[in-house]
């Protein structure tokens, strides 16, 4: 072909040069998200911002979205799961960029109604649990304060407001992310006192672990306790502006904590794993006892335990099979007068909550 003039190869090398002057698009921060699906979550920390949190206080959002499907749900967990572990997660595409999710943290804060947690752990047929999902989370399971909120006039909270003010701070110091996109946060590591300490939990915890020890039933979420632990910890060395090693008082603070949560999660699995029956009765007992403490009497009418008892036990078939079995257990009496039905509790039951 004919040779370039001098012209067009001065043309051809500034255009060269111009393609590879090409800014680079600036890293915005994307640090919540939503009910993303398995691919897009990695995109975004992949591509976009290194760290950012699931956070919602309406997460059956999130475990009913698409993300959370028929044919993404193990993947979803899978990310979770691999993102917890602080490990490399590869995603493979055809038809456009493959990449990887390399030195990325997520926060998952999941708020969510007892039921549609448990109609999620219905549909995944056990998967959540079964590939350690709910091992990696601090749970926390309420009782409801659902009639006994009296309005209050706003107060001042002054450590509320502190613990705002050093959020702030440490959302304005500059993200430690390198070239590659990847975070590099400084490593920390634990005071000899501290570690002492840490060890002596993990130890404690392990035993526990074996058939018949008192974690058994949650071995899965207690094998994870202690790692929990570390991380409180080096958070709190962090909010508190530590300086050296992680103190002592970190590590104490962060395994009871943490212990606290292991408490919940036994409580709630140890629930999950009874009949449907002997949970209802479990659940309207606790409820009845409540119930005739505040109101000073041991007689509650059926129909109040229809309008106003746990959500679960308004509905009249299982409300009955609940009230059957107590009754087997003599933990209540069924009066009938008319129509009128009323629940006698034991009041041996009362003495003993008393």
């Amino acid at each position: 072909g004919r040779k370039p003039s001098g012209k067009e190869a001065d043309f051809r090398e500034r255009l060269v040069q111009h393609q590879q002057d090409e800014p680079q698009a600036p890293r915005v921060p994307r640090m919540i998200l939503g009910d993303e699906t398995p691919e897009n979550l990695a995109w975004s920390l992949a591509r976009i911002w290194p760290s950012s949190g699931v956070m919602t206080s309406e997460a059956g959002t999130v475990l009913g979205s698409h993300g959370m499907g028929k044919d993404s749900i193990m993947r979803s967990l899978a990310l979770w799961n691999t993102l917890w572990d602080g490990k490399d997660h590869h995603v493979g595409r055809r038809t456009s960029e493959s990449f990887t999710v390399r030195g990325a943290r997520l926060t998952v804060a999941l708020g969510i109604q007892e039921t549609t947690l448990r109609e999620f752990m219905d549909k995944s047929r056990g998967l959540a649990r079964g590939i350690g999902l709910f091992a990696r989370f601090l749970m926390a399971w309420p009782e409801s304060t659902i009639g006994n909120r009296p309005f209050r006039e706003s107060e001042n909270y002054p450590h509320l407001d502190a613990f705002h003010v050093r959020l702030t701070e440490i959302l304005n110091q500059k993200a430690p992310i390198g070239a590659d996109g990847t975070l590099s946060p400084a490593l920390l590591a634990f005071t000899p006192e501290a570690k002492a300490a840490w060890v002596a939990f993990y130890n404690t915890i392990e035993a526990e672990l074996q058939d018949g020890g008192e974690l058994h039933e949650v071995k899965d979420v207690a094998s994870k306790i202690a790692d929990n632990a570390a991380r409180m910890a080096a958070l709190f060395h962090v909010f508190g502006k530590g300086m050296g090693g992680i103190s002592l008082e970190c590590v104490v603070s962060a395994c009871q904590i943490v212990t606290w949560h292991l408490s919940e999660s036994r409580r709630f699995f140890s629930e999950t794993a009874q009949s449907k029956e002997i949970a209802d009765a479990l659940k309207l007992e606790s409820w009845l006892l409540r119930y005739c403490r505040k109101q000073e009497t041991h007689m509650v009418g059926k129909s109040h335990v229809i309008q106003c008892g746990p959500n679960p036990l308004r509905d009249k078939k299982r409300l009955d099979a609940a009230i059957t079995e107590l009754e087997a257990l003599e933990r209540l009496r069924v009066l009938q007068e008319g129509r009128r039905i009323t629940l006698q509790i034991n009041p041996a039951l009362l003495e003993e909550a008393s």
